[in-house]
């Protein structure tokens, strides 16, 4: 179980893994060796399990962002097209979801040939895959990888 103090700290954490321990231990009011000791806690129990840093799709020419649903021909609850779809580089997220779709992935392009060509010569390649359907994302709104962890004691 996590206590309210383990919560701020991850809740921190979400919000800049690269804050010091000392500041850490600043704003919770604590021990700086107290706070890295629950820091340390939450990693081994996996809670905490990577630290990223989240570059601008935009600052590296990959500002396009489609949703593809996926079917494949597997079996239902077989996963091996998901984890093909997985090791795609251009694929961020991968979705076993139910309903006729198989599958649903989150990819970053440059652009729609570059999409066409990903679906052509990636996704196309994959002998499971049955069919897709594409959504490409006019704007984003909200986007973020942070659980709202402080709001569920």
């Amino acid at each position: 179980m996590l206590d309210a103090v383990d919560r701020r700290l991850i809740t921190l954490l979400q919000t800049n893994a690269r804050m010091s321990n000392a500041e850490i231990a600043r704003r919770l009011q604590m021990a700086p060796s107290a706070t890295y000791e629950r820091t340390r806690k939450l990693e081994d129990r996996g809670v905490v399990h990577r630290y990223e840093a989240r570059v601008a799709p935009e600052e590296v020419d990959l500002g396009m962002v489609a949703f593809l649903f996926v079917r494949s021909s597997g079996k239902p609850g077989e996963l091996e097209t998901g984890e093909d779809l997985a090791r795609i580089p251009n694929v961020q997220e991968v979705h076993h979801v139910a309903g006729e779709d198989c599958f649903l992935a989150k990819v970053r392009v440059r652009d729609a040939q570059d999409l066409s060509r990903l679906m052509r010569e990636q996704i196309g390649k994959i002998d499971s895959v049955q069919s897709t359907r594409t959504t490409i994302v006019l704007e984003t709104i909200k986007e973020t990888a942070a659980l709202p962890v402080d709001q569920y004691p």
